[in-house]
């Protein structure tokens, strides 16, 4: 599988998704800059975490405008994969390929530590290779992971089993204490109807490497391989 990292100003976990996928799991990698109009054949778009374009307006709403994002767009309405984590997951709700939106934490501060996450639907690439009874321990590091939608569409959400991860204590157990940043629902990622896209705020590139001591977040990965 070929896999495509787009950098955006401001974008400060790109190098760190490269080096997993490239080092940690030998597939091969294709750079892509904000400013491409080719996706250059890859098969699976993946938008990093950082803070694209300073975030000065609001979270991946810049981004979105981005020439490249022309292109990742029509790759998701295509069937293409594409993986949105932390600001990624932000530009996805920005540019209307998932639902729902990113607010500030209810702390109304920056947060950055472990979290634990519970699989919601195991029915999709990312999510089908993982331990469901597992809690999967994954770093954070946001100031504006609260996920939020309407009445409706979170109906639509958890009617059409879209929900990817909870935010759960070390156990599993899915409660309030659990919740980091206020999500509605423990939400922690969620996929798009179709079940190409997907987007989460936890960084599993930064648990998938043994120098780190944590390589909960390589399951993820391996996951996409197995079932894209």
């Amino acid at each position: 599988m070929k896999f495509g990292v787009v950098t955006f100003p401001g974008s400060n976990c790109d190098a760190d998704m490269i080096y997993v996928l490239e080092t940690i799991m030998g597939q091969e990698v294709e750079p892509l800059w904000h400013k491409d109009h080719d996706l250059k054949g890859c098969d699976l778009i993946v938008l990093p975490g950082g803070f694209s374009y300073g975030d000065y307006l609001r979270s991946g709403a810049i981004a979105k405008l981005s020439p490249i994002m022309e292109e990742v767009i029509k790759h998701a309405n295509n069937g293409g994969y594409v993986m949105g984590i932390c600001n990624g997951f932000q530009i996805l709700t920005e540019s209307g390929l998932l639902d729902g939106a990113l607010l500030h934490n209810n702390t109304q501060k920056f947060i950055s530590k472990n979290v634990h996450l519970k699989v919601g639907s195991s029915n999709t690439a990312l999510t089908k290779g993982l331990d469901s009874n597992k809690a999967h321990k994954i770093p954070i590091a946001h100031g504006e992971g609260r996920f939020y939608a309407g009445e409706d569409t979170m109906k639509k959400i958890l009617d059409n089993d879209q929900v990817l991860f909870y935010y759960a204590d070390e156990e599993g157990a899915v409660t309030d204490a659990a919740n980091p940043n206020g999500s509605l629902l423990n939400i922690a990622g969620i996929c798009n109807e179709k079940r190409n896209v997907f987007g989460m705020m936890p960084h599993p590139e930064r648990a998938a490497d043994s120098e780190l001591n944590n390589i909960d977040g390589k399951a993820f990965f391996e996951s996409l391989l197995k079932f894209c």
